[in-house]
């Protein structure tokens, strides 16, 4: 059973520490649009990511998902959070809304007394909150990646 150090950076096995993680967007930029959602999944899917990523929400101006490192040796949280960015901002669809991505995010380590599926109905009704859709269900920009749970 492996167990997270209190650093993000040093979370240390795949599905034994999920965390949670919020993304701003510039304010020029909609996050919320199929093309976008079809490139952060691409992106967030290919083999060479060091995180798994699970649950996710589009927002019109950020985003939320968990995520865990896909092994021991996986780069540190803050290198693949770069990454990502940097690699979304090099193929985004419209070249002109860049920069695309606000300097910091924030993340939150879930501890083994949480629960994941708790989090993840509470994220997943922001669109509901925002008055964006009527139910979750509907709100198109969500998904799922891997499953994970503690």
């Amino acid at each position: 059973f492996q167990t997270c150090s209190s650093s993000f950076d040093e979370c240390a096995v795949g599905w034994e520490c999920p965390l949670v993680h919020g993304v701003r967007c510039s304010p020029r930029v909609r996050l919320d649009r199929e093309d976008v959602q079809h490139l952060l999944v691409g992106i967030w899917s290919t083999p060479s990511s060091h995180w798994l990523l699970g649950d996710y929400v589009l927002m019109p101006d950020h985003l939320h998902f968990f995520a865990a490192p896909r092994s021991p040796t996986s780069l540190p949280l803050k290198n693949w959070m770069k990454w990502w960015r940097q690699e979304a901002s090099k193929q985004w669809p419209r070249p002109e809304e860049a920069p695309i991505w606000q300097r910091d995010y924030w993340d939150r380590q879930l501890r083994h007394d949480e629960s994941y599926t708790e989090k993840w109905h509470y994220l997943r009704h922001n669109p509901v909150r925002a008055k964006l859709v009527a139910s979750a269900e509907d709100w198109p920009f969500q998904g799922r990646i891997h499953p994970l749970t503690l």
